[in-house]
């Protein structure tokens, strides 16, 4: 009967490391641009698109690439693997997802955040519609 049990036990405790290192492995942290350039892993960076500096979509190699600034105000230039997202042109914000190598964040994703279709604008507030 013991030996059932320590077995057990340890069949429990590989399965509870597995799961420890899964979830740390998965979770994702926010940076800025700078804390970015330190730490040299997978993260993601909250931002907006630098209008001014354009983007551009090489099918060739399916890579977007454009500018982003952060809150902080760092600018970094953003490859994307990957086509265009959707709605970039109007979005609020964007987030990127990945590291940066070589002065350049090189994105495994971005999701863009779009102004509400159903947020109303002040005019409306103010006439009561």
């Amino acid at each position: 009967m013991n030996k059932r049990y320590l077995i057990g036990g340890i069949i429990a405790l590989v399965c509870v490391v597995i799961g420890i290192v899964s979830l740390s492995s998965s979770s994702i942290e926010y940076a800025n641009i700078g804390k970015a350039e330190q730490l040299g892993k997978t993260v993601q960076v909250v931002g907006h698109w630098v209008k001014e500096e354009g983007s551009k979509y090489n099918s060739a190699s399916n890579e977007f690439t454009f500018v982003m600034r952060d809150e902080n105000d760092a600018v970094i230039p953003v490859v994307l693997h990957g086509p265009k997202p959707n709605n970039f042109e109007i979005a609020e914000s964007i987030v990127v997802k990945g590291r940066v190598e070589n002065g350049t964040f090189v994105a495994t994703d971005c999701l863009t955040k779009c102004p509400s279709k159903y947020e109303g604008n002040a005019s409306d507030l103010k006439r009561g519609a």
